[in-house]
């Protein structure tokens, strides 16, 4: 067993099964799974597909990260697919994981998407008409490239990220050519209203909460903001004020949670 995996709570691990979504290595959290499954290869369903969230992480990260997220959605009959960005988790690579080239792993995950929700759909474990996408920070970034293209998306949740990439010109993450190809700011023609929640710190030392806000009114003048949450936490405590919100991060998953129910759920 993964030390990763076995690592996770045991009301999440008995709830999730290690799997490889079109050589995507994934963590799917299942309100179907067996609980009392023989080993991690059973996969049978005890119930009907769920709704469900493909979530990114963030870099330097893993898809074993926050099982409080996942377990409040299983709990609320949303099953999550959380996969490892490239370089990153059961496909580590540490020279990809460094600063300088985040926009080069996060063009690659966003680019695998579409192959990981079609292998998704073979499984027969998914409600297809109700799944959702969304990241933190490096994988809210590859969420936010996606949806300007044509998608079946019917919802996004993005945290501690940013859709103008013009704001982080002074970091590390910053590669010319890539941002100006990919910049989501720059390529609302292909842009769908779909319910967007997006999350963010205020005082986020390494995501200007600036270009999250320059998004949505760009979104906002395209007339794609009416179903765009945004919300804002100020000082929270956590490292850098960038992710996890700190004492907030409770209110953030139940945010997040309420959220999805409503769009996936109907609720």
């Amino acid at each position: 067993m993964p030390e990763a995996f076995g690592a996770l709570p045991s009301s999440v691990r008995e709830k999730s099964r290690l799997c490889t979504f079109a050589g995507v290595p994934a963590l799917v959290v299942h309100p179907a799974f067996a609980a009392d499954a023989a080993d991690m290869a059973d996969t049978a369903l005890h119930g009907a597909p769920a709704p469900v969230l493909v979530w990114m992480h963030g870099r330097t990260a893993n898809k074993e990260l926050d099982p409080g997220r996942y377990l409040r959605l299983v709990r609320a009959g949303i099953a999550s697919v959380a996969l490892d960005l490239p370089g990153h988790g059961a496909r580590f690579d540490d020279a990809l994981q460094q600063p300088e080239r985040t926009l080069e792993f996060v063009e690659q995950m966003a680019g695998e998407i579409d192959a990981v929700v079609e292998a998704m759909r073979a499984t027969g474990w998914f409600d297809m008409h109700r799944v959702a996408l969304g990241g933190m920070s490096a994988g809210g970034m590859a969420t936010l490239i996606r949806l300007c293209t044509p998608h079946a998306f019917c919802a996004a949740a993005v945290e501690c990220t940013t859709g103008s990439f013009a704001w982080q010109r002074n970091r590390a993450m910053f590669d010319p050519p890539r941002a100006a190809r990919l910049d989501p700011i720059q390529h609302l023609d292909g842009w769908r209203a779909i319910p967007l929640l997006i999350l963010h710190n205020t005082l986020d030392a390494w995501v200007a909460v600036e270009g999250q806000r320059e998004f949505v009114e760009a979104l906002r003048a395209r007339g794609l903001a009416n179903m765009v949450d945004m919300h804002e936490y100020g000082e929270t405590g956590a490292p850098h004020e960038h992710s996890g919100f700190g004492r907030f991060s409770s209110d953030a998953k139940d945010r997040q949670t309420n959220f999805l129910v409503k769009y996936l759920r109907g609720a």
